[in-house]
């Protein structure tokens, strides 16, 4: 029924123009609740306040957005801001896989993704295995030959447990006999840095989120999963190309509260799809290995109904889940 109600969203859009142009369109009388569902300095803050400098800088929207970080419990405290939501119409989220994995994981908090607004998927963000360059490993064999030999001495820093980040070290532990140690942060920005001070010993952060400690040279990429190899690290081979039939990537979408009209969701999936076509977002994904086209309503709507089922199936498999 939901999908059904939200392929007519276009339809209702333009009908709030009214007989004659008598009436205008729906736009937000108040500042928007821009929520990210992560920690400062990750990938999904990072994108959030450069979607709301494109809006700003544009002139896109009357009324400005602002953003607030709700990163705990794996984005269980945004999940549970974005059910209560008090003014559906005027707030929406910044999403990461979490989306999908924290209300699998924590069936008590009683959120269901499809009653969320599909406003529109941005992009799909990309994971490389990253390692200091002090560690004087060279390539993924050499890292594989390390992790074992340390065993859980070896620590991964990544964002959340039972996170994106936590399930691909979990295939790596699973795949490669591994016993990797993995640590939970609130952001990719603090795993980032602490890789960089060598308080850990591996991430599998966003481009994004390691950009800048690999252009000083701190880091380096060993691997990426994903499908082929990114353009800006043409040197570095997919997990795919080591024998291994894994890849990941992550949504970065944009969600309306449960219970936003017909005429707020066409309003934002406007809004955001002015963004996605600008000169600076087309330039972010694109220095930032970003992927993906721009999607939403009802196509948005079963592509996180065919992510929720893949990702029940990770962590089933791993033990998160029964």
């Amino acid at each position: 029924m939901f999908i059904r109600r939200i392929m007519s969203v276009a339809v209702a859009g333009l009908l709030t123009l009214g007989v004659a142009g008598q009436a205008q369109a729906w736009e937000p009388n108040k500042p928007v609740d821009f929520v990210i569902m992560a920690g400062k300095g990750g990938g999904a803050d990072k994108m959030a306040r450069l979607m709301q400098s494109i809006v700003e800088k544009e002139n896109l929207a009357s009324k400005p957005l602002v953003p607030t970080n709700k990163s705990g419990g794996s984005g269980a405290e945004a999940l549970v801001h974005m059910k209560g939501a008090s003014d559906p119409d005027h707030t929406i989220m910044v999403t990461l896989n979490s989306f999908f994995t924290t209300p699998l994981r924590q069936p008590g908090l009683d959120v269901d993704i499809m009653k969320f607004a599909p406003v529109g998927r941005m992009a799909e963000d990309t994971f490389l295995l990253w390692v200091h360059k002090n560690e004087g490993i060279k390539n993924f064999d050499e890292f594989l030959a390390e992790a074992k030999k340390r065993g859980s001495g070896w620590v991964m820093g990544g964002t959340g447990k039972n996170s994106e980040d936590n399930i691909i070290t979990d295939h790596l532990n699973d795949a490669y006999g591994l016993s990797i140690k993995y640590i939970p942060y609130k952001g990719g920005g603090a795993v980032a840095k602490d890789l960089a001070g060598q308080q850990i010993h591996s991430s599998v952060n966003n481009p994004s989120e390691a950009l800048g400690f690999y252009e000083s040279g701190d880091v380096i990429p060993l691997v990426a999963f994903t499908d082929e190899r990114l353009p800006m690290f043409p040197d570095v081979p997919t997990l795919k190309e080591t024998g291994s039939e894994f890849s990941y990537f992550m949504q970065r979408s944009v969600v309306g509260a449960p219970g936003m009209s017909d005429d707020a969701l066409a309003y934002f999936t406007g809004l955001f799809t002015k963004v996605y076509e600008s000169a600076d977002w087309q330039e972010y994904k694109s220095s930032k290995s970003l992927m993906g086209d721009f999607i939403a309503g009802s196509d948005l709507a079963g592509y996180w109904d065919t992510q929720r089922a893949r990702h029940e199936t990770i962590l089933k498999a791993s033990g998160a889940i029964k």
